[in-house]
């Protein structure tokens, strides 16, 4: 494959206007397919062969629990232990691939996807339970990850021209990016199809092959991904598809002695535990595994009285309760200066009660939970919050044939009450009251997180003092602390949010490849 296509300069997928009509009757459409295609099967593909085995994970629409997405066959370590050896003999050939041609593989899926958004924003929809906006959202990003990491390798293919090391006499010097070997992918449920894309074209394009397990609530739309991937060409045993148990799968792959690199997002527990199973050596293991790792956070948005309070308390709703609550960068927790604390906690009541419950086919902009153990998770932290703070809006669960939560609201919730420190990933809100700006920055740095946060005024010298001392991974001044873009700002937090891998910038493929210099007498 060596006919390239034209590189134009990146910029990112535009969204999908959905007051037009014929958008509205586009995705309405790709729904109706996707649901005339439920309860398919879907095999593992280790080295292109196909498996179908007789365990299988059952995907069910979170917003209607009768529905069965479909079944999607479950390795077990014998089978993870045949994908390790396929991926290991694809390397050899795949690393000697050149840049601008694995490249190509990754600018073709983001064409073929284009061309195709509304299939797979209608399918996420119905596995995940997201709405329109969220969904396509999603699958846009998925789009710029495939466009920003092939541009991206060609870049780091190119230094040696574009950046030059320094020259001196009598020798020549380059630098290349070279790739580290066999790595595990294990994306998340909650942004199913773009993390999924990002996380395993960064390491392929790089020029690692893969072992892929995705989210066990999720595995259609990756599958789904993956299938693009075969449509484009991409070789076989390049990205082996192996869904299966983390305790099982996970566990065997991230210990095995020919694992270069683990990459993964999830909750802050699995991503502890996968990096202690990483960092213990085992017979036949010749290098320190690389972990990359984006587990999650607290995020909260900070506001004092100098602020647009209308504006904050849009932003403060928008992050809480968008996809009902499930992103890693939702503010869940909100710190309001007291003098006007009232105000805007008032309006933010009036809009969370604004935010109409239901399925997520019908466009409803709070949609369901993924599934039972979340749903039970968080209805019990509701229960923690109604004894740690005053309930202002919803509190319970809501009405329909799947996992609905009312968007809860509490309020005079004190820094240190769970509600405040745990993640919840679910459609709840935290406001606590600060005396003044400073003591709002300090609570809002009293969390084991720090992935993403807000902060709402108009004072220039306060926002400086924001920017240096709000200790995040992903700081926004004036907006909602939601909603990052790919090249637009490289997302990844500090502390127990992560590894700080700054996903969609221009350090991240560095995290799956190594640098060799080569220097030559002259």
């Amino acid at each position: 494959m060596k006919t390239y296509t034209e590189v134009k300069p990146y910029a990112n997928e535009p969204f999908t206007n959905f007051a037009l009509e014929e958008n509205k009757n586009a995705i309405d459409a790709a729904v109706a397919k996707v649901k005339a295609e439920l309860g398919r099967h879907y095999p593992l593909t280790i080295g292109g062969e196909k498996i179908e085995t007789e365990a299988k994970i059952t995907s069910i629409n979170p917003g209607n629990v009768d529905e069965v997405v479909g079944y999607v066959s479950k390795a077990d370590q014998k089978l993870a232990e045949q994908a390790m050896q396929a991926a290991l003999t694809t390397f050899e050939t795949w690393k000697k691939v050149p840049a601008r041609e694995r490249a190509e593989y990754l600018f073709k899926a983001a064409h073929l996807m284009r061309e195709r958004k509304h299939e797979f924003s209608a399918l996420m929809m119905v596995e995940s339970g997201k709405n329109y906006v969220e969904a396509d959202v999603d699958t846009a990003e998925a789009i710029d990850f495939l466009e920003f990491y092939g541009r991206e390798m060609i870049r780091l293919s190119q230094m040696n021209e574009t950046q030059p090391l320094t020259k001196i006499p009598g020798e020549d010097n380059n630098i290349s990016y070279i790739p580290l070997g066999v790595g595990v992918v294990i994306p998340p449920w909650n942004f199913p199809l773009a993390i999924c894309v990002g996380m395993t074209t960064a390491a392929v394009v790089s020029g690692n092959t893969v072992l892929l397990k995705p989210a066990s609530t999720t595995p259609v739309i990756a599958h789904k991904f993956f299938a693009l991937m075969e449509e484009v060409g991409l070789p076989a045993g390049v990205i082996n598809f192996i869904p299966g148990s983390g305790a099982e799968v996970g566990d065997y792959l991230t210990t095995h002695p020919k694992t270069r690199f683990i990459s993964f997002t999830g909750s802050k527990e699995v991503g502890l535990r996968i990096n202690k199973l990483a960092a213990d050596t085992v017979p036949g293991q010749i290098w320190i595994k690389r972990v990359i790792a984006e587990m999650g956070g607290k995020d909260g948005i900070v506001v004092d009285e100098t602020a647009d309070l209308e504006a904050a308390a849009t932003a403060i709703v928008a992050s809480a309760f968008g996809f009902q609550g499930q992103k890693c960068s939702a503010g869940s927790r909100a710190i309001i200066v007291e003098s006007v604390y009232d105000q805007v906690a008032e309006r933010v009541v009036e809009l969370t009660k604004q935010l109409q419950v239901g399925p997520q086919e019908q466009n409803f902009a709070a949609g369901p939970v993924i599934d039972k153990t979340s749903y039970e998770r968080i209805l019990d932290y509701i229960e923690v919050g109604k004894q740690e703070g005053t309930l202002l809006a919803g509190g319970g669960k809501a009405e329909g044939n799947g996992y609905y939560i009312q968007p809860t609201v509490f309020g005079d919730v004190v820094g240190k009450a769970r509600i405040m420190q745990e993640e919840i990933f679910g459609p709840v809100l935290a406001l606590a009251k600060a005396k003044d700006w400073k003591e709002a920055i300090a609570m809002y740095n009293d969390t084991e997180f720090g992935l993403t946060g807000s902060y709402f005024s108009t004072d220039e010298d306060r926002i400086a003092e924001a920017l240096e001392t709000v200790h995040c991974g992903n700081l926004y001044i004036n907006r909602k602390c939601t909603g990052a873009l790919v090249g637009v700002h490289p997302f990844g937090g500090f502390n127990m949010s992560g590894t700080d891998s700054k996903a969609g910038g221009y350090d991240y493929l560095l995290l799956f490849t190594q640098a060799k210099l080569t220097s030559r007498k002259i």
